[in-house]
C-alpha cells in the first residue's frame, strides 16, 4: 500500500514538473524598443495595442550617460526619443508591433516627424536579439511598398534604455487637454483607430 501510493506521488510531482516545464514559454513576455518622433505620440499608441502589457517613455542610442530631456534638446547627447514596451507575444506578435510602428509614423522623413525637428526624432528600431533585427529588415521592406520615398528608418542593436522623467510617462492619459496632446497625438490616435489599427479607448 505504501509502496503504491510512493509511485502515485511520484507520478503526480512528474506531471506537475511537465507542466510547470511546459508553461512558461505560453506565458512570458518580451520587449520592444522603437522611436518614431515625440515619444508622447509613440506612447499613446502602443499603449491601445492589444498585447502590450506596459508602456515606458525613454532615451536611447545616443552617448551619454543618464541623459535629461534638456540633454536630448541640446542635439548634444546622439539620443533618440523612444517606447519600450513590454507585451505578449501570445497575444501580438512583434512582426505585427512593426507593422503598426510604420504606419503610425512617418519613416522617410529624415530626424522629423511633423513639426518636430531634431535628431531625436528620427525614425529608429533599437533591436534586442538577432530575432528582431531580422524581422525589423523584413518589416521595412515590406512597409516600403506603401511609400513614395524610401523608409530612413534606422534599425540597431539596442545598447541601453534610459527611462524618460515621471512628467513623460502615460502624457497623453495624463495631459488630454494640452495643446500638443490636442492638435497632434489626438489625431493621430483617432486615424489609427478609425483604420482599426489600434483600440478605442
Amino acid at each position: 500500500m505504501m509502496k503504491l501510493r510512493a509511485l502515485l506521488a511520484f507520478g503526480f510531482v512528474f506531471s506537475a514538473m511537465n507542466i510547470s516545464a511546459q508553461s512558461p514559454a505560453a506565458s512570458s513576455t518580451e520587449f520592444a524598443t522603437m522611436g518614431g518622433g515625440c515619444f508622447w505620440c509613440m506612447e499613446a499608441v502602443f499603449q491601445r495595442v492589444p498585447g502590450v502589457l506596459h508602456s515606458v517613455s525613454g532615451y536611447s542610442g545616443g552617448k551619454t550617460e543618464h541623459p535629461t530631456y534638456e540633454d536630448i534638446c541640446s542635439h548634444g547627447s546622439g539620443h533618440a526619443e523612444v517606447i519600450q514596451v513590454e507585451f505578449s507575444p501570445a497575444i501580438i506578435s512583434y512582426e505585427k508591433l512593426l507593422e503598426i510602428f510604420f504606419e503610425a509614423h512617418d519613416p522617410t522623413t529624415l530626424n522629423r516627424q511633423g513639426a518636430d525637428h531634431g535628431d531625436q526624432y528620427r525614425s529608429v528600431i533599437f533591436f534586442h536579439n538577432e530575432a528582431q533585427h531580422q524581422a525589423a529588415q523584413r518589416a521595412q521592406q515590406a512597409a516600403q511598398a506603401s511609400y513614395r520615398d524610401a523608409i530612413v528608418t534606422e534599425i540597431v542593436p539596442l545598447k541601453k534604455f534610459w527611462r524618460a522623467e515621471d512628467y513623460h510617462q502615460d502624457y497623453f492619459n495624463q495631459n488630454p487637454n494640452a495643446g500638443y496632446c490636442t492638435f497632434v497625438i489626438k489625431p493621430k490616435v483617432k486615424k489609427l483607430q478609425s483604420k482599426g489599427v489600434i483600440k478605442a479607448n
